[in-house]
This record gives structure tokens, sequence and C-alpha cells, in this order.
């Protein structure tokens, strides 16, 4: 008899802990959530989310329940939560939302996960803000900035579209439609700003923001790249432009590739000579590499060990240190043949060669101690440590060092 009281006491002490987060409205469509704004004067905050997101369900399970977030949401917003795909188990009233998100996804171009939108009471589209955020005082910070008018996404859009066009402004509008994934309006704000520009590859603010509107061969601001190599790379580094015209034609060109195989090979040659009659100078090189980027999408590791060491030989030079670690990192979880695995290392520290990457170093250290070096890969693996920033990346790599004193894989 005692235990079947316990539930029963423990509720009034569940329900105020249950009720200090952010209360969502789960019941209300789109139209009685913004009659309830108005009626009570309220601004709405809408989570788009899917239900693969990693980051969308980190906020809905560690930042919207903090009593924080609950205090400051709940006092100035009307809140609902849009999921923005579809699956097998959505219930009733999910599915009765399935035109209403859809809407709200087309006309405010939300393409990345989660998106956070904040209307006016009157339903007017006031900000926008992108990702997941640690701390729910931070969290509040950034939705915060809907109230001021110098950071309000759709505020400063208006704005612009209102025919304000001081340079400044808009490139901070540029930038920041990149931020909050929303390249449909930005491309023309960019294109505002570019055409006041005359060395835009000069500094490295304006050509980072140059850099993010370059999305393909086809873009205008491809040429820079091309006709202005030394420039960018004086400002990026060695080989940036290189590496970035290579990722660029490589991902006009794979996909048509993929398609025309119909499920086969790509054709590599055809590919090849495709890449030739535009861009001659760079079409072994984007073909060699995508022969990489195929295999490995596919976990085909013979074919993607003779592709990736192709490409090494001829082209390894031009590869970047995060490219460095990705490829050495694959080939030391995948390939069992022990050359190229000696080969990996070599990759491997080439890519902290030049500043010291914990993670890098930590791909180092599990190469060494595959190749059967245990002292050599303790050494480096506590330097990752030594050089991590955080408690959890440093717990990371001791439990590396740990299962390496004990000789166990640190491999699939």
């Amino acid at each position: 008899m005692k235990a079947s009281l316990i539930p029963l006491l423990l509720l009034p002490f569940l329900a105020p802990a249950q009720d200090k987060g952010i209360h969502f409205e789960h019941e209300l469509s789109w139209t009685a959530i913004q009659a309830k704004a108005r009626a009570e004067n309220k601004y709405i905050f809408v989570d788009c989310y899917t239900t693969w997101c990693g980051p969308c369900r980190f906020m809905s399970t560690t930042i919207f329940p903090t009593e924080q977030a609950g205090n400051y949401f709940n006092s100035k917003f009307i809140n609902v939560k849009i999921q923005l795909d579809t699956t097998a188990k959505d219930d009733a009233h999910t599915k009765s939302w399935y035109a209403d998100a859809h809407n709200l996804m087309t006309q405010y171009n939300v393409r990345a996960f989660p998106t956070y939108l904040v209307f006016t009471p009157d339903g007017q589209p006031l900000h926008r803000t992108v990702g997941s955020i640690g701390d729910p005082g931070m969290f509040i910070q950034v939705i915060g900035q809907a109230f001021d008018t110098s950071t309000a996404f759709y505020t400063q859009l208006a704005q612009y579209q209102a025919g304000r066009r001081d340079t400044a402004f808009v490139m901070k509008l540029a930038f920041q439609c990149v931020s909050v994934y929303d390249l449909k309006d930005g491309r023309a704000i960019f294109d505002t700003w570019l055409a006041t520009q005359t060395h835009p590859y000069s500094e490295i603010g304006a050509f980072q923001l140059l850099d993010s509107y370059t999305t393909s061969p086809n873009d205008k601001t491809f040429a820079v790249f091309t006709d202005h190599a030394r420039e960018v790379d004086s400002i990026m580094g060695p080989g940036y432009a290189q590496n970035r015209i290579v990722n660029l034609l490589f991902s006009a060109y794979y996909n048509p590739a993929v398609k025309a195989a119909h499920g086969g090979t790509p054709d590599w040659k055809a590919m090849q000579k495709t890449i030739s009659q535009k861009y001659p100078a760079y079409a072994a090189e984007v073909t060699a590499k995508t022969k990489v980027e195929h295999y490995q999408s596919l976990n085909d590791w013979p074919h993607f060990q003779t592709a990736i060491i192709a490409y090494m030989q001829e082209y390894g030079a031009h590869v970047r240190p995060q490219s460095l670690n990705d490829y050495a990192w694959t080939v030391f979880q995948n390939c069992r043949d022990m050359t190229c695995v000696a080969d990996a290392l070599e990759w491997s520290k080439r890519s902290f060669a030049d500043k010291p990457v914990p993670a890098f170093m930590d791909t180092y250290a599990n190469i060494l101690y595959k190749m059967g070096k245990k002292d050599d890969a303790l050494t480096w693996e506590q330097k990752a440590v030594d050089n991590s920033a955080t408690n959890d990346e440093k717990a990371g790599y001791q439990a590396t060092i740990d299962k390496m004193k004990k000789g166990e894989k640190t491999w699939n």
C-alpha cells in the first residue's frame, strides 16, 4: 500500500519542475497562435526544427526546459514549435500543421535547423537566428536582438528594401544573411555591395563576404579565385584559392556524373573531359578528388585506398590541414593496408605542423598506435590532452590514453 502512494505523493513536487521551462503551445493552429498573440499583445517565438536534427534535440532537452529560459520567453512570447520534416510517427496535431509548416519554411526560406523566427504581436516578421546555443543566458541575449533595430534581421532587411544603401550597413546585412542561412535575400544585398567594390580580394573582411557568396563556378565572383589567386592566398594562406576552385568544381560536376552513371561507377574519363572544356588546368585534380569522395561515400574502402593514395601522391601539396586530418583519420579507421596507414601518418603530421591542434594530434597518436608505436602514441595523445581548451576534450583524449595503456583497439 505504501509503495502505491509514492507516485501520488511525488506529483505535487514534479509539476512545478515541469513548468519551469518555456511553455510551447501544442494544440493551437498557426491562425490561433497569431490571434492569441494579438489578444495578449505578445510576440511570437517559433522554433523551426526537424526530428533528425541533433542540435534541435539539444535545445529541447537542455535549454528550453530551464527556469531562466522559461521566465524570459513565457513573459514575452507565445511560443510554438514547428516540425519541418514528416515521419510515419507524426501525430494528428503535427499533421494538421503540415500545410502551415511548409508555407512558413518556403516563405522564410528556412534551410538550416534549428531556425528561430520572431514575429511581432500583429504577425510581422521581426528577427531570425540559427543554431543551438549551450547557455540559456546567451540564448536569451541572441533572441533579445529582436528588440534592437540595429540587430533585428527583418527590421534591417526592411530598411534595405526601403532604399538604405550605405556601404557599411549593406555589408553587415549581407554577412547577417549568411549567418542566418538566408542567401535568397542575401544574394541581392551582396550584389549591391559588390558593385561598390574595386578590389574585394584585397582585405580579409571584404574577401570573406565574397567567399561566402561564391557557391558555384557559375558565380561571377568565381573568377576572383582563378584570376587573383596570389592576392587571395596572401589573405587566406597558401593554397586557399586552389583548394576553393577544386571544391567548387567538384560540387558542380560530381552529381551530374553520378546521375549519368545510373547507379554504376561514374565515367571518370568523360567527367575529366567535360571539366577540361572550361577548366583544363583543374580537370585532372578535380577528377582525382572526386574519386576519393565518391568511394568514401560508398564505404568502398579498397577503391578509396587506391584513389586516396593516387590523389595524395599527385596533389597532396594542395591539401589543407583540415582535409589532411580528415583523410588520415578515414584511412586509420577503415584501411587495412598498413602501407596506406603509414602514408596517412605523414599526412597527419603535416596537418598540425604550423599549429598545435589537439584533434589533429589525436589522429597522429592513433595512427602511431595502430602501427604498433605505443610509446610514441602515448606521448602525442598526452600532447593532445595538454593542448585541449575544455575539460570535455581532455576527458575524451584521456579515455584514448587509457585504452592505449590497456592495449585495446582505438579504431573500428
